[in-house]
């Protein structure tokens, strides 16, 4: 197999139905229980594998997570590519700015105990992994468009504002309603992109 011709390696398809198997059990016992209530062990029972299995392809929890996620992100990721305006491509950045942090706010919402897993997994997980420096590129590069001063801070500042814990609180401690939040959130998108 050449990799520099553009072959990537093909994986088994064992290994491909059982990463199937551990995400769908994954995810039907968070939703049943709640993460902190789940361990790998329960994950491996359900989903019929062994738990050396499951911490070689995962690591531990937060790793599932993240690939739980991983699987969730890329339908937001494709209509922020490819999907009608205002969240894809065609309206002008400040709008499509707060598209975005409408439905990013709704993605965290409904999956916000396995993104706070991922997120606090160790000091500055939110930072490291491929989705946030996904949303952050994008949001970069709408308030450039827009002609927000440094475009770099306000993506950060904006993101931070949609953190799990964050949400969890507006949510769950305050009792905020999402459809005002939503509301709230792509007002403060049109504010930080106006400069």
């Amino acid at each position: 197999m050449d990799l520099l011709a553009g072959d990537a390696p093909k994986e088994r398809a064992d290994a491909v139905r059982n990463r199937r198997k551990v995400l769908a059990a994954a995810a039907e016992l968070f939703a049943e229980r709640g993460v902190a209530r789940v361990s790998m062990d329960d994950v491996a029972a359900a989903a019929g594998v062994g738990k050396g299995t499951l911490y070689r392809r995962f690591g531990d929890k937060s790793g599932l997570a993240a690939a739980l996620l991983d699987e969730r992100e890329t339908q937001l990721q494709q209509q922020l590519l490819s999907g009608p305006p205002p969240l894809g491509p065609g309206a002008p950045a400040v709008e499509r700015l707060a598209a975005f942090t409408e439905a990013y706010l709704a993605y965290v919402d409904a999956h916000v105990d396995v993104v706070a897993l991922s997120q606090t997994a160790s000091p500055g997980a939110r930072l490291r992994t491929g989705s946030h420096r996904f949303w952050r590129l994008h949001c970069r590069i709408l308030f450039a468009e827009a002609g927000a001063p440094d475009p770099d801070v306000r993506a950060d500042v904006l993101l931070a504002a949609l953190t799990a814990e964050q949400v969890r609180h507006w949510r769950h401690d305050e009792g905020h309603r999402l459809a005002d939040l939503r509301r709230a959130m792509g007002g403060l998108a049109h504010s930080l992109a106006a400069g």
